[in-house]
């Protein structure tokens, strides 16, 4: 028996919190029974349905995505633009981890294990994000200290754990900078620049946790090898930081 959230997160529709979310809503059946408290188990002999759409229980994958610029973060568009999903060939139903802005390029991981995709998101598991930032204007130390002391964004405070200054240019005023961070709120590297007076021209996620762009263009994609696979969940055992 497992409960039922779990069971949906594995089914590759979306992530536990997601359908902890579609429970409370009432868009969830188990043979035939509206549920709309947590806490329900159920086993594979269950009819589960979300929004009247039965589930099914497929094999878990991994995906490794260069993310280009000009895609949607996500399983699909009402708009009808190009998502990370249709850049991937399977017949398995993913969905990206987290998200990176229509605008912003690099490391993006797609799955159907919603418990996988809560390691990797999840703050308290401390897997780094570490992001290329192009700025407007040139960063001086007062900012970058602000930076990794905190900022305020959408009444929250969020820290980089990691500030590293690559390269200033005089000529066109922008500076280029490492910075990295635990969180994923909607738009948060752009919105802490912005705390400390700078406006983020180019973004780029080079890395997540063990995972970054080696050879993969813009673009492309690899599915991930079952040690990666096991390294991420070791680190939920352990706590310790990926």
């Amino acid at each position: 028996m497992e409960r039922l959230q779990k069971m949906i997160a594995n089914s590759g529709i979306c992530s536990r919190r997601k359908a902890e979310q579609l429970i409370k809503d009432g868009r969830v059946k188990v043979n035939g029974i509206v549920i709309s408290e947590l806490g329900v188990k159920v086993d594979g002999k269950d009819k589960i349905e979300v929004d009247d759409i039965a589930i099914s229980n497929q094999g878990k994958v991994y995906y490794l995505l260069n993310k280009p610029r000009g895609v949607i973060s996500s399983a699909s568009d009402e708009k009808g633009r190009k998502t990370v999903v249709d850049l991937i060939q399977t017949e398995m139903r993913i969905y990206p981890i987290g998200r990176l802005d229509y605008d912003t390029t690099g490391v993006l991981l797609l799955t159907n294990d919603g418990e996988f995709a809560n390691i990797i998101m999840h703050p308290q598991y401390q897997i780094d994000k570490v992001y290329i930032a192009k700025i407007r204007g040139i960063i001086k130390g007062d900012a970058i200290n602000q930076l990794k002391k905190g900022v305020i964004i959408d009444n929250k405070k969020v820290r980089a754990t990691r500030v590293k200054l690559k390269k200033i240019d005089m000529k066109t005023n922008t500076s280029i900078v490492e910075i990295t961070i635990h969180e994923g709120h909607n738009h948060q590297v752009k919105k802490m620049f912005a705390c400390v007076g700078f406006e983020v021209l180019k973004l780029k996620r080079e890395r997540v946790g063990i995972f970054d762009l080696t050879g993969l263009r813009s673009g492309e994609y690899r599915k991930l090898t079952t040690k990666e696979v096991q390294i991420v969940y070791s680190n939920k055992k352990s706590n310790t930081k990926v």
